[in-house]
């Protein structure tokens, strides 16, 4: 428990993290990195390179800051985050490196305006934080491993099938090299996979959603061939699974997490829209939804630049054939000249809000949406416009978490 002066203490600093916020996290990177290499192993390098991982936790720490008197207004984007911990490997014994160099970072940063009192108040604050995290995260494990199928860290896999669904998206089917049963998961979770790569010195983690509905047999991921040029993290681990990777080859893979997923309990209507390669964990709520829940109506909206790009259509064209409570959209901002005369898309351009008022049945129900972040912002703001309730629109971010409504 916090005293009421060390809250009053953090608190106080809330004016200085919304200035100073991303300059404290980015030199806080900079010297964990330096002086504990390992961590590398853990952490997604292109979200360092990009800046994306310093405004993150940039936006925790404020986060932190503004609630430290009541945690629990946070924790649903805690149980977000060590979902992501746990997937990575995050142990407990990371947590007083971060600890030591955070309160550096926060001293280097503030100079002289970072006073023995405020670093003593915040060496408390994240003390307590740590604790939550740990204890969250603990149970993360302990469920993961205790499940039928599960496990707690990484466990070898076969790929067992290689499906190319698109010019730029590949599907890898993957099954445990013991041939035992795996963890099932929820309709828009995800697995992470560690990559060791010739010519890399450190592992790189990638996240990849689930495109299939739960079963205990295999996890299938569709990825997207994200740059051709190797100079950058992204192109080296899209390209190594993509022109490296056969069937027969083994991978390391975590227990399925994450807290973005299908409210399995409910029969109420769904909408499914996504955007580009954002559409795999939507894939995977469809037909567990086809398969389970056959009488819930499902619109499922879906935006790629042509039908060249888009991926895992069939499957989904074929929900929508078999079952009358399924609606299929399809939005090409460029259709090719095949598009045009197999007419396959329902409109051309971008998705928009009178484009979706049109073709929602109604605005009750849930809404699910995934894609690049320009497109999730204007999504989010057309739900809004339309009188959706903040309570009813879920989201991800492929990466670290940012703000819709920037």
């Amino acid at each position: 428990m916090l005293s009421n002066k060390t809250i009053d203490v953090i608190k106080s600093t809330v004016p200085v993290l919304e200035e100073h916020g991303e300059t404290i996290t980015t030199h806080f990177y900079e010297s964990m990195f330096k002086n504990h290499p390992e961590l590398l192993n853990i952490f997604n390098h292109v979200n360092q390179e990009q800046g994306r991982q310093q405004k993150a936790l940039a936006n925790s720490v404020l986060a932190a800051a503004k609630y430290i008197d009541n945690l629990e207004a946070i924790l649903p984007v805690v149980k977000q985050i060590a979902h992501k911990h746990r997937s990575l490997g995050v142990k407990a014994e990371h947590y007083p490196i971060v600890g030591e160099h955070l309160l550096a970072a926060i001293k280097d940063v503030l100079g002289d305006a970072a006073t023995d009192e405020i670093i003593d108040a915040w060496a408390e604050a994240y003390q307590v934080i740590a604790d939550v995290f740990i204890s969250v995260e603990h149970e993360m494990y302990e469920e993961a491993s205790n499940q039928p199928g599960g496990w707690d860290d990484f466990r070898p896999f076969t790929v067992s099938r290689i499906e190319k669904e698109s010019d730029m998206i590949t599907s890898f089917y993957l099954k445990p090299q013991d041939a035992n049963k795996v963890a099932t998961f929820l309709p828009g979770q995800y697995i992470s996979i560690k990559f060791d790569i010739d010519g890399e010195t450190y592992s790189h983690i990638r996240q990849y959603s689930l495109s299939c509905a739960p079963n205990n047999e295999y996890y299938r991921i569709s990825v997207k061939r994200e740059a051709d040029d190797t100079d950058t993290p992204d192109g080296v681990v899209s390209t190594f699974l993509h022109d490296k990777i056969q069937e027969g080859d083994h991978l390391e893979v975590s227990a399925p997490a994450g807290s973005f997923f299908l409210d399995t309990e409910s029969n109420a209507p769904v909408a499914l829209i996504s955007g580009g390669v954002g559409l795999t964990p939507m894939v995977s709520m469809a037909h567990f939804i086809a398969q389970n829940q056959p009488n819930r109506p499902v619109t499922f909206i879906h935006a790629a630049k042509n039908g060249n790009l888009h991926a895992l259509n069939e499957g989904i064209q074929s929900l929508a054939e078999k079952n009358e409570n399924f609606r299929y959209f399809v939005c090409y901002e460029e259709p090719t000249e095949q598009d045009k005369q197999t007419k396959h898309f329902a409109k051309e351009g971008f998705i928009n809000t009178e484009w979706l008022q049109s073709i929602l049945e109604s605005t009750e129900g849930d809404f699910y949406f995934t894609g690049p972040v320009p497109f999730m912002k204007a999504i989010n703001k057309s739900l809004l416009s339309l009188g959706v309730s903040n309570d009813h629109i879920h989201y991800e971010f492929f990466g670290p978490a940012s703000d819709l409504e920037e």
